[in-house]
C-alpha cells in the first residue's frame, strides 16, 4: 500500500509537459480542477479523462503508474459512492429492499462523484510528476508573491509545501522499511479487527514519528549551516520565463473549458 503513493515523486523527463513553466502548470491544474465541477454530464468527464491519458502519455508516464496511486484513495472514492448512491433521492427507483432504496439520481451522483475524486487525484499527480521539487517552490512563491503586499510569508509558504512534497516519498520508504522490520519481528498489520490493527500500527508509528522529526532537525542544521535566512535578498540561478508553449497550455486548457461547457448544454448523457 506504501508503495502505491506516487504524490510528491518527480518523473524526470524532456516532454512537452516538463518544458512548461512551473507557474504555468500550477495555474492549469488549479483551471483543471475547476473544470471537473463544471462537467456536468459523463461525456464532459470521459473527455477530460481523454486529455488527462493523452497528458500522461505524451510525458512517457504509464497509465498504471497513475492508477497504482489511486488504490491508497480506493476507501475514500468507494465511501463517496456507497454513500450518494444510498442517501440520494429523486428519479426512478431502480431497487428497493426494505430500507435500502437505489433511485437513478443516486446512481448518476454517485458516479459523479466517484469521477470528480478519481480525475482531481490524476491531475494533481501529473503536477508533481512532471515539475520538480525546486521548479515547484519557485511556481509557488512567484505566484503568492503579489500577497506579499498583506504581509503574506511567500518564500515561507511555497518553502514548506515544497518540502512536505519532497518528504513524502522519503517518508513512505521508510515506513515499508520500518514495517517489514517489524513483520521479520514477529508483527502483524494484516489480520484482526480494526481495533486490533490500530494497535499494531503503534509499533510503525512512533519509530516513524522518531525518524521524521530526526530529518527535520537534520534540514533544519543544514539549511543554517549554508546560511540560509528566507527569500529577502535571494536570487536565483535559473529565472522563470513564459515561452511559446505556456501561452499554447493555455489555449488548449480554454478550449478544454469550452469544449465541457458546449456538452453540458447538449446534454448528451
Amino acid at each position: 500500500m506504501l508503495k502505491n503513493i506516487t504524490l510528491g515523486q518527480y518523473f524526470p523527463g524532456n516532454s512537452l509537459i516538463h518544458r512548461l513553466d512551473p507557474r504555468t502548470k500550477l495555474l492549469a491544474t488549479i483551471a483543471l480542477i475547476a473544470i471537473v465541477f463544471v462537467a456536468q454530464g459523463f461525456s464532459g468527464f470521459l473527455l477530460l479523462a481523454g486529455f488527462v491519458v493523452a497528458c500522461a502519455a505524451s510525458t512517457g508516464i504509464h497509465l498504471k503508474f497513475l492508477v497504482r496511486g489511486l488504490k491508497p484513495l480506493m476507501f475514500i472514492i468507494l465511501f463517496t459512492f456507497i454513500l450518494n448512491l444510498f442517501f440520494q433521492t429523486g428519479g426512478t427507483v431502480l431497487i428497493s429492499i426494505w430500507i435500502i432504496r437505489i433511485t437513478s439520481n443516486g446512481l448518476r451522483m454517485a458516479g459523479f462523484m466517484a469521477a470528480r475524486l478519481i480525475l482531481l487525484v490524476l491531475s494533481s499527480q501529473l503536477l508533481t510528476l512532471t515539475t520538480s521539487p525546486i521548479a515547484l517552490t519557485d511556481g509557488l512563491e512567484t505566484l503568492f508573491r503579489p500577497l506579499q503586499v498583506i504581509g503574506f510569508p511567500a518564500h515561507e509558504i511555497a518553502m514548506m509545501m515544497s518540502i512536505a512534497l519532497r518528504f513524502i516519498p522519503t517518508l513512505m520508504d521508510e515506513a515499508d522499511k520500518i514495517m517489514k522490520a517489524q513483520k521479520a519481528r514477529g508483527a502483524d498489520f494484516e489480520t484482526g479487527g480494526l481495533i486490533a490493527r490500530a494497535k499494531a500500527m503503534v509499533p510503525l508509528l512512533v519509530p516513524l514519528f522518531v525518524g521524521a522529526f530526526r530529518r527535520a532537525e537534520e534540514l533544519a542544521l543544514a539549511m543554517d549551516a549554508r546560511c540560509y535566512r528566507g527569500g529577502k535578498g535571494r536570487t536565483r540561478m535559473k529565472q522563470l520565463k513564459f515561452q511559446g508553449i505556456d501561452g499554447l497550455a493555455a489555449l488548449v486548457i480554454a478550449a478544454l473549458l469550452a469544449a465541457v461547457i458546449l456538452l453540458n448544454r447538449l446534454n448528451l448523457f
